[in-house]
């Protein structure tokens, strides 16, 4: 009998985005550098249990005789890398300007799904959190391919829907379960639009970096919402809330884009300033070239 989970699973898009999250990982996988945190000589850290899809070449078979379980050695190296996804769910991650293109958050869930994939590969292990969405279920930090495909369940499962609040506490209060989950050595990754957050958003992102943690912001668009590109008389409504203006197109575009230009400094400077990056993407890019930015941004900003 079906579980009352597996009853809203769609099958069909779960299988899209599992070849699609394999094929962008292996994609951004060639021309970078494999995990160098293996191999002999590093610091031992203790021990965790075995997950299906660990490394066996880890595998404590004297602590096995001895616990009667299985264990994985860990070294200090291993222990400093742990891939913290956040996804922002939130009403305005549902906007499309043409069918041509994918929604924000198809995007932020491909992105996040490719990126789980690597760290599986490379041996580290990752969670999964939302910024609203319905129904949305966080994962706790797990390792090997059942992380994997946990989070391609959840995220095939997502929908857009709700707001933070442009108030920094409500902010937050979004934030708080995964900051005060994360250990020193956390890497974060923030999928989101960086929309309707509110002025206190670039420091509260940027403190995600903190504590020995390291933080990465995706801010991702539409091509519409990158170049504004529209002509003549416009009505613009808000996403998220009941906010109408209305506009000459022509007019309003140099306005626009230097708003975007300072929200995008903002927002930089907000995660610079505590070791982190900032990443611009479009719907329409090349998903396996933004993977590959996010991984060069993360490592860069480590060395």
């Amino acid at each position: 009998m079906q579980s009352e989970l597996t009853r809203h699973i769609d099958w069909a898009a779960l299988g899209r985005l599992r070849l699609s999250a394999r094929r962008i990982a292996e994609g951004a996988w060639v021309g970078l550098h494999p995990s160098h945190r293996r191999g002999a000589g590093l610091e031992f850290a203790g021990h965790r249990s075995y997950v299906p899809g660990d490394d066996l070449r880890w595998l404590d078979q004297r602590a096995l005789l001895r616990h009667q379980r299985l264990l994985i050695k860990q070294f200090e190296t291993e222990t400093e890398r742990t891939l913290r996804l956040v996804v922002d769910a939130t009403a305005s991650m549902a906007f499309r300007s043409d069918s041509r293109y994918l929604r924000k958050l198809d995007m932020a869930a491909l992105l996040a799904a490719a990126l789980t994939r690597i760290a599986v590969r490379s041996g580290d292990r990752s969670g999964l959190d939302f910024i609203g969405g319905v129904d949305a279920s966080p994962l706790p930090v797990s390792g090997g391919m059942p992380a994997f495909e946990r989070a391609l369940i959840e995220l095939t499962r997502l929908e857009p829907g709700g707001h933070v609040g442009a108030s920094r506490p409500e902010l937050e209060r979004a934030l708080g379960a995964v900051t005060q989950r994360a250990p020193r050595g956390t890497l974060f990754v923030v999928l989101s639009d960086l929309f309707e957050l509110g002025d206190a958003a670039p420091e509260v992102f940027g403190a995600l970096g903190t504590a020995g943690r390291q933080s990465i912001l995706v801010q991702i668009l539409d091509p519409l919402e990158a170049s504004f590109e529209l002509e003549g008389p416009v009505r613009l409504k808000a996403s998220e809330g009941a906010l109408e203006v209305e506009t000459n197109a022509s007019l309003a575009r140099a306005g626009y884009l230097e708003a975007l230009s300072t929200l995008q400094e903002r927002f930089r400077d907000g995660v610079r300033a505590h070791g982190g990056e900032l990443v611009v993407c479009r719907t329409d890019d090349d998903a396996v070239d933004v993977v590959r930015s996010i991984l060069r941004a993360a490592e860069g900003r480590r060395q």
